[in-house]
């Protein structure tokens, strides 16, 4: 199958090697992964900050690079982005945009996914030839479990990593406060929802907290190093991607 991999803004500003790990990953399981160069921001922070009309052109860029009908289907590390890209696109589109742009839309929403859905509902795959030996707790993002509604899928994906000590993260559900300019307009209810999203991850004893977009990753790996839990963060893509040949190795983590 060939690929399309959108990178979204976080991976490729602050967190690369969540991309570079899903490509890894697809190119591993026998895949075409192509990266249209051309690619930018999907325009969902605009969105949900209120600003509709102003992200046509990005709607509209997104649409072009991976409109390519040579393009079977569009994966990215990142439930939030995928879920602006099936959702949200629409939307403006339909307000602000052309029948052109409406068609584009239509066309690429039709063949996005997020990375975990695209490896279990798209490639039928739970067992990717991961090893992880680490011992390991999985927060489900608002976005992935609320909008895209991925459930279970990243945890089957992670049960069958060789090697790995999966730990259930209570109260998984609750948001860890992040919500983009969320965390910067409402500071202190932020603040209060990460410290109980820390002390469950800390809970656990968990090495690592995973999940599927960088962004909660970002705010949770902030707060676990600001009281030096000695926990890492670490993208569901990147854990993945490791293998026996091929080990992620860890950093060490400030405690």
């Amino acid at each position: 199958m060939r690929i399309g991999l959108f990178a979204t803004c976080l991976g490729d500003t602050l967190f690369p090697e969540a991309v570079k790990s899903t490509a890894v990953l697809l190119a591993r399981l026998g895949h075409d992964v192509v990266f249209p160069p051309e690619q930018t921001c999907c325009g969902q922070m605009h969105v949900n900050t209120g600003y509709q009309r102003e992200p046509v052109p990005l709607v509209r860029n997104f649409a072009e690079q991976f409109g390519d009908p040579s393009i079977e289907a569009v994966v990215m590390p990142s439930g939030s982005c995928a879920g602006s890209v099936r959702h949200q696109h629409e939307i403006v589109a339909e307000r602000y945009g052309d029948a052109a742009l409406r068609t584009g839309v239509a066309a690429v929403k039709a063949k996005t996914y997020e990375l975990s859905e695209f490896l279990v509902d798209v490639l039928d795959a739970t067992d990717v030839g991961a090893y992880f030996p680490h011992r390991v707790t999985y927060h489900p993002t608002c976005h992935s479990l609320r909008m895209l509604r991925v459930g279970e899928k990243p945890l089957r994906l992670l049960r069958a990593v060789d090697g790995i000590d999966l730990v259930e993260l209570p109260e998984a559900d609750a948001c860890c406060g992040f919500g983009g300019t969320f965390a910067v307009k409402n500071a202190a209810t932020s603040s209060a929802m990460l410290r109980d999203k820390m002390d469950h991850i800390t809970g656990t004893g968990a090495d690592v907290c995973t999940a599927g977009d960088s962004s909660c990753l970002m705010h949770i790996g902030g707060g676990l190093s600001r009281i030096r839990s000695g926990t890492r963060t670490l993208h569901l893509a990147q854990i993945l991607a490791a293998t026996r040949t091929s080990p992620h190795v860890l950093t060490e983590a400030a405690r």
